[in-house]
């Protein structure tokens, strides 16, 4: 059985770690675009506000973001060596990668969107 859409917070930007990482990115429907991140990453507090203003602005689009230093083994197993990292998910597996600091329209761009 299919589980519904886990994006239940449409026009947000979601949150995951590794309890809950396979319900939130692998398991949905769509490109999933992860924002792995750190608290005192710079790059990380600017790109936020570009990622909340996204998913306001493009409802459809799923955007999730896993804190590196609160989720180590996931930031391990998809080798995120630098932040912020940003990769899209398409049917459960990486599909996209992108680091640093990227625009709005870079953004969508990943996204297709």
């Amino acid at each position: 059985m299919t589980p519904p859409s886990t994006n239940t917070s449409s026009g947000t930007v979601d949150h995951a770690n590794e309890t809950n990482f396979r319900e939130k990115v692998l398991q949905a429907s769509g490109p999933v675009l992860v924002d792995f991140y750190a608290d005192w990453c710079g790059p990380c507090r600017m790109i936020a506000p570009v990622l909340e203003e996204l998913a306001r602005e493009e409802p459809q689009a799923r955007i999730v973001k896993v804190n590196a230093d609160g989720s180590p083994q996931l930031a391990s197993q998809y080798g995120i060596e630098s932040i912020p990292t940003l990769l899209v998910f398409e049917n459960g597996r990486p599909t996209k990668r992108e680091m640093g600091l990227l625009t709005k329209a870079q953004l969508r761009s990943l996204l297709g969107i």
